[in-house]
């Protein structure tokens, strides 16, 4: 083999995406030492986005002291080229941030509000958002707070709506707002294709993996169900059902009402400014991953991304993963050659989890070995 890319998302809560390269890398290096090996950490709008962004040329980093997701004091960064900044609403509202206190029902978005403020008032004219990996159920409220728009409840008080309060929002003035985005494009990498609500929505979906229990589910998507149909009949706008709205606990609907934001696919904006077409055209495989494949990943998360790709260049995918779920099946059709997990022995994720780099590491190795004794991967 001359020439490997390996282009990997994290495994949430586990590995990043550099650790993943690294392990490839070393692995690919142990048997075929002649081997070109481009690492490429990516990310397509969740966890890790930011960084990797800053690994393109250009971006630099801006600190910033912002609000974690229980609105505790946090400090944060986002990447700038230009008048571009990219900011990852995970870097203060993400799952990993909030392990063992997790409560959509409480959380919120605001932080990365205060974010998207600082890069607008420091110049910037484009801001790019990272949508993913949040801890949130709130409709992306937070953040439209921040930004300045002002909700009330039936008193007339003004207050921050979170997921367990949506439905008690009766009105809201986004005058403040509008002056601050005046002139500035909003674009969110969304991975997903979810509405706001129902049984494929934000709270369905995603709320259990956020802490969330059957009854909890049931609340935050009737509230978010209230909440869209309060702005539909008093503002006239409707953007449940748009695609993606449902993306970080309802942000995408947010970003869309509130700041004139456009949701674009996460994986493909990675792949059209990283030049993949001219960099794979060559390569004699793809080593790609993220934490688990199943249906959630055909609409467009990294794996199938890449694979829908790389199939037109007729490069192999090999997809190395934490979790092959129901529905993998058909990321085949989509341009992966084969898929790896790296669950190595069954068990809780709770206990599994340690051992991640480890079983990464194997799984790995076994993948190069078996390239090593297959047609068209001789040394």
């Amino acid at each position: 083999m001359k020439k490997c890319i390996v282009m990997p998302d994290s495994f949430k809560g586990t590995l990043s995406a550099t650790e993943f390269c690294d392990t490839a890398k070393k692995n690919i290096k142990q048997i075929f030492p002649a081997c070109k090996v481009i690492s490429w950490p990516i990310a397509d709008g969740g966890e890790g986005t930011t960084d990797c962004f800053l690994g393109f040329d250009g971006y630099r980093k801006i600190t910033v002291q912002t609000f974690n997701a229980f609105m505790e004091p946090f400090e944060s960064y986002y990447a700038v080229k230009g008048e571009t900044a990219v900011i990852e609403l995970a870097k203060c509202a993400g799952l990993p941030q909030v392990y063992g206190r997790e409560n959509p029902a409480k959380t919120t978005t605001y932080g990365a509000g205060i974010m998207i403020k600082h890069a607008i008032n420091n110049g910037c004219k484009k801001i790019i958002l990272g949508l993913g990996g949040s801890c949130t159920n709130d409709a992306g409220t937070g953040m439209a707070a921040a930004l300045g728009v002002q909700f009330y409840n039936r008193r007339d008080q003004q207050f921050l709506p979170v997921g367990g309060n949506l439905s008690t929002v009766t009105h809201f003035d986004t005058g403040r707002a509008e002056k601050l985005l005046d002139g500035v494009e909003i674009m969110a990498m969304c991975d997903i294709d979810n509405p706001l609500y129902g049984p494929n929505g934000a709270a369905y979906i995603f709320g259990p993996q956020k802490g969330a229990n059957p009854k909890m589910v049931k609340h935050l998507d009737k509230n978010l169900q209230d909440f869209s149909r309060m702005i539909n009949s008093k503002y006239g706008i409707d953007r449940a059902w748009l695609p993606g709205a449902g993306a970080a606990g309802g942000a995408g609907y947010g970003v869309s009402v509130f700041m004139g934001g456009k949701l674009e696919k996460g994986i493909d904006l990675i792949l059209d400014m990283s030049g993949f077409e001219q960099e794979a055209a060559d390569a004699d495989c793809i080593i790609t991953g993220e934490g688990s494949l199943d249906r959630q990943s055909l609409s467009g998360k990294a794996v199938v991304g890449i694979s829908r790709r790389a199939k037109k260049l007729g490069v192999p995918v090999i997809a190395v993963v934490g979790q092959a779920l129901k529905g993998f099946e058909k990321s085949y059709d989509e341009g992966v050659s084969c898929v790896f997990t790296t669950n190595l022995t069954a068990g809780d994720f709770e206990k599994t989890r340690a051992f991640a780099r480890q079983n990464l590491d194997a799984t790995l190795r076994n993948v190069v070995k078996l390239m090593e004794i297959s047609a068209g991967f001789g040394k």
